[in-house]
């Protein structure tokens, strides 16, 4: 008998607006998150749907096994909230201080109800789905960890997919965006601290003032981007805080600058620490000073797998109709961990537009605390992982 899929996600749709609801009220934060782990894995016990802790029980690998060995897809839920405190007047809102205010417990809920239906109809597909249930997207990273603790092998995994809902893009609510190759820029920190001497503002002579000169460096890490880097290149640098002084008439002994670095090659941004690095260190040694830089590499680049990128797209199609499903027409500079899951194995990750829109029209944006997502239209995103896995799984 052929499955219908959105027959069956409506089936649950209920129960996973409640999962939904359940996970938000108990958001956690980074890379600790015992209680979400522990509801996850209670509704997993309940569905005899085999899984196995990792990091220490903060994150969760579900495996769905089909009917005959095959191949392995991978879905991917972030879980992790913010250190936020919620204003949406919600009747389950958080009361710890913290909230899901970028929609993962959505992402979560979404990927629990593709379990539950997969593993109902897991003997119309062959080889295995697993579901990475992951913390820390927000902070510190939980996706490389996750890895190195072999959620991508045994079996291995061939293809990866996951989503974020609310609107990260400019897309028109209930529907869903796409985007073969580069979606979101790699995202890195830089911290400069220039080491002078402090004097009196009166003697600044007897002195070394790193005011001027961190000011210098700030001017000169805008060359970096109009003359050090091709101009086809897509690549942000922004300086995005400067302290140093204490009072209105003594020149400190220190400053420093924090800012980040948004890139989509590799190549560019390792030229692009080095330049931050050589220009720092050599207008601060022009000045008599020293200068000390630290530079962090944080997620890579989001960059989806054009073919299969294509196929989910025809596959939410299918499912959706073709009026639910666009093409974004420009990347994010914002970062997400998925880019690690991406670089090993072959997948996508595509948006699913569904703000809360209030009466007003009025749409509040990802980590505000009036945030929220539209839970109608979750069977949306759910029922495009269930078809995506069952499809690739049996070939189609």
């Amino acid at each position: 008998m052929k499955m219908n899929i959105l027959e069956e996600v409506k089936n649950i749709e209920e129960e996973i607006i409640n999962f939904r609801r359940d996970l938000h009220r108990i958001p956690e934060l980074q890379l600790n998150l015992p209680k979400t782990m522990e509801y996850i894995g209670k509704v997993l016990d309940e569905n005899e749907i085999s899984y196995r802790k990792l990091m220490e029980g903060n994150g969760v690998v579900a495996e769905i096994n089909g009917k005959n060995p095959g191949g392995c897809i991978a879905i991917r839920a972030d879980s992790d909230a913010l250190p936020i405190e919620e204003e949406t007047g919600l009747p389950f809102k958080s009361e710890n201080g913290c909230m899901h205010a970028c929609g993962h417990d959505g992402h979560t809920a979404m990927a629990l109800g593709a379990a539950l239906i997969l593993n109902k109809n897991r003997d119309k597909f062959n080889g295995a789905v697993k579901i990475f249930f992951q913390p820390g997207e927000e902070y510190p990273g939980g996706a490389l960890p996750m890895i190195e603790e072999g959620c991508m092998e045994d079996p291995k995994v061939e293809r990866v997919i996951g989503l974020h809902n609310g609107q990260l893009f400019p897309i028109e609510p209930g529907k869903v965006g796409f985007m073969p190759g580069e979606m979101m820029a790699a995202m890195d920190r830089f911290k400069i601290t220039v080491i002078g001497k402090g004097t009196h503002g009166a003697t600044p002579h007897l002195g070394k003032d790193p005011i001027p000169c961190i000011c210098e460096i700030v001017n000169g890490l805008q060359k970096i981007v109009s003359r050090m880097v091709n101009p086809a290149e897509k690549v942000l640098l922004s300086v995005c805080q400067i302290h140093g002084g204490f009072t209105q008439n003594i020149i400190p002994d220190t400053v420093f600058v924090e800012g980040t670095v948004r890139t989509f090659d590799d190549e560019v941004r390792k030229n692009i620490a080095e330049n931050i690095k050589n220009i720092s260190e050599n207008i601060a040694k022009a000045y008599g000073m020293d200068a000390e830089v630290e530079y962090d590499f944080k997620y890579p680049a989001v960059i989806n797998d054009e073919e299969f990128t294509e196929y989910v797209a025809g596959c939410a199609r299918e499912i959706l109709g073709d009026e639910r499903v666009e093409y974004l027409k420009e990347p994010s500079f914002g970062g997400e961990d998925m880019a690690y899951f991406l670089r090993e194995a072959k997948g996508t990750f595509f948006a699913l537009s569904n703000p809360k829109v209030h009466e007003c029209g009025k749409i509040y944006p990802h980590h505000s605390p009036k945030f929220d997502i539209d839970e109608s239209k979750f069977y949306m995103g759910t029922a495009i992982f269930v078809k995506v896995a069952m499809d690739y799984l049996n070939g189609k």
